[in-house]
């Protein structure tokens, strides 16, 4: 098998030139409590803006959980200059059968339009390829959030196509474009990480 089961209960720290992709933990709660109470930066996730620290807190005991089953879980994306959590990347899904996933991502708005989140992605990619084997990483992004879509396409994914009406999400149905890139396609555009 390309990965045990319980390898996630300890993730790795990835690293990029300007940010620290790591296991998160109680101490990142006000932190993330700042960017997720912004209901722009929830408007186009599954869950709603936070509304209290304490429900900050619950997200990041439920974070925590999935690592001690051996889950597939998050990363916090820490700006390492600053050692300020600024949002999360990580795998929705994992199928060990078909040798793929799916990624979603989060980001203060403070720090849209940095390139900050594409370093994350090709991170989580590198680790996808190189440590877990998969064959495909896969995400997804409403079809009103472009800016999402575009991160995809810079990371070498293509548009597979539109599953109308693929979510309900903050009280409509929304359309949703699915992007991937094969593990052939990632070595291709971006090589093995040394």
């Amino acid at each position: 098998m390309f990965f045990e089961t319980d390898g996630f209960a300890k993730p790795p720290v990835l690293t990029t030139p300007r940010l620290t992709l790591r296991p998160a933990r109680m101490g990142d709660a006000q932190d993330m409590y700042d960017y997720s109470r912004d209901p722009e930066v929830a408007r186009h996730v599954l869950w709603e803006a936070h509304r209290s620290i304490h429900q900050t807190r619950g997200y990041l005991r439920y974070i925590i959980r999935q690592y001690r089953l051996g889950q597939p879980g998050t990363f916090v994306i820490e700006l390492t200059a600053e050692r300020r959590v600024i949002g999360t990347i990580g795998l929705m899904w994992i199928q060990a059968e078909n040798r793929s996933a799916e990624i979603g991502y989060s980001l203060s708005r403070a720090y849209w339009n940095r390139g900050l989140m594409s370093e994350a992605v090709l991170a989580v990619l590198h680790y996808c390829f190189d440590t877990l084997r998969l064959n495909r990483v896969e995400a997804q992004h409403e079809l009103d959030n472009p800016a999402s879509g575009a991160v995809m396409r810079k990371m070498g994914m293509h548009q597979e196509g539109v599953l109308r009406q693929r979510v309900y999400n903050k009280g409509r149905y929304v359309d949703v474009a699915l992007y991937a890139i094969l593990r052939e396609e990632f070595d291709a555009r971006f090589g093995k990480k040394e």
